[in-house]
């Protein structure tokens, strides 16, 4: 027998007649209890194994929307989560939404409907909750988070809570753990050693003349941008200047085309490259190409570019890595790695008169090759790590 009440907003709701005999009386008033619609209950029973009739109107305690949302713990691929919740909230509460999104265009996402699944349904744990492997999270992005409490029903269905406020937080740089995988892959890349004599830095006659003129003949430590890993902690936070090393097999000396411009600046590997220098491993990518490029940090030992770098990047063995080594002696050996194109980028300023000014003499620059903003290819099975791009 159904019934229609009132509430006192004046919409009709459906009720369920529930027996409330444990027993078949078979008077035809008996309904299973999952048939009945919460919130609101109208109960009515003639079963002579029961008083008589009664008439129980009851609501359902509606769960409350979590509050005081805090993202704490933030890693490049995961987040705690905890909120407040009342202790009767607390106390039923059997699994909780979450809701995750990029934000996009200075937006905040629209959430589901209340009733709709969200994309994370995870069982009740005690707060703050982890969350990590649910979503591909990318290093350095904002993402959007909201919440909602649920109580599962037997039928399968769940009340749930309103959403929580939205709250906004940005995921970190790689680890020192991630970086070691990509350092890790790096050196199996990286292919036999060859010597070297000179560290160069191509540019435009505009750069030079710019850096005689208004830095007071040097060339100044400029921010990394963000091409390679969006996870590497030095892009953009980092000053330094940009140098290769990179020779050609058959001549042992520096290529002679550029995608940066067509004047070398260039001195000797030693003025850079000493017991007083500190190499740090920063990056590994390529550009949807079969090269790939290994970025190495330089930084005098105790500097300013040292105190940053030092906790944040693996420190390499300046006489025995993979990428760039030195070997002292009465003639000192320079060697880099074959078969990756190093970047260098040494944090302090460099001096024109530490070295030479040279006109290259190929005849096209290879200005595809240029790495100014360059996207890492996310897909390339050599240089990505398990997590992020």
């Amino acid at each position: 027998m159904i019934f229609n009440m009132t509430r006192e907003h004046g919409d009709m709701l459906p009720m369920s007649v529930l027996c409330l005999c444990s027993q078949e009386c078979g008077d035809g008033l008996c309904f299973p209890a999952p048939l009945l619609n919460p919130p609101w209950l109208w109960v009515l029973s003639s079963c002579p194994s029961v008083k008589p009739t009664v008439a129980v109107m009851a609501e359902m305690e509606v769960l409350s929307a979590p509050l005081n949302i805090q993202i704490i713990e933030v890693t490049c691929d995961s987040f705690r989560v905890t909120w407040e919740m009342t202790p009767q909230d607390k106390a039923r509460v059997t699994h909780y939404f979450i809701d995750l999104s990029r934000k996009e265009g200075g937006e905040q996402k629209h959430f589901k409907h209340r009733d709709v699944p969200t994309k994370l349904v995870a069982k009740a744990v005690p707060l703050p909750m982890t969350v990590r492997g649910h979503w591909f999270l990318s290093p350095r992005t904002e993402y959007c988070v909201s919440v909602q409490t649920a109580i599962r029903q037997p039928d399968g269905d769940y009340q749930v809570s309103d959403w929580s406020q939205v709250v906004e937080f940005c995921t970190g740089d790689y680890s020192m753990d991630l970086l070691q995988q990509l350092l890790d892959k790096a050196q199996g890349a990286a292919g036999r050693m060859l010597p070297f004599f000179v560290f160069y830095r191509d540019q435009h006659h505009e750069y030079f003349h710019y850096a005689r003129t208004e830095w007071k003949g040097a060339m100044l430590p400029s921010l990394k941008d963000n091409s390679g890993s969006h996870g590497s902690p030095i892009n953009g936070k980092l000053c330094g200047v940009f140098l290769s090393c990179n020779t050609e097999f058959d001549t042992g000396l520096p290529p002679n085309d550029s995608p940066y411009g067509p004047l070398r600046f260039q001195l000797s590997a030693g003025h850079l490259l000493n017991p007083d220098t500190r190499l740090y491993f920063a990056d590994f990518y390529c550009m949807y190409t079969a090269y790939h490029y290994v970025v190495l940090v330089l930084a005098p030992a105790g500097s300013e570019g040292d105190r940053f770098c030092s906790g944040r990047l693996p420190l390499l063995d300046l006489a025995a890595n993979h990428f760039l080594t030195y070997v002292p002696g009465e003639e000192p050996k320079f060697c880099h790695a074959s078969d990756v194109i190093l970047e260098i980028l040494y944090t302090e300023p460099l001096a024109l008169n530490l070295g030479t000014m040279a006109q290259i003499s190929g005849h096209h620059q290879l200005t595809s090759l240029s790495t100014a903003n360059a996207k890492k290819d996310p897909s390339c099975k050599v240089c990505n790590i398990s997590v992020g791009r």
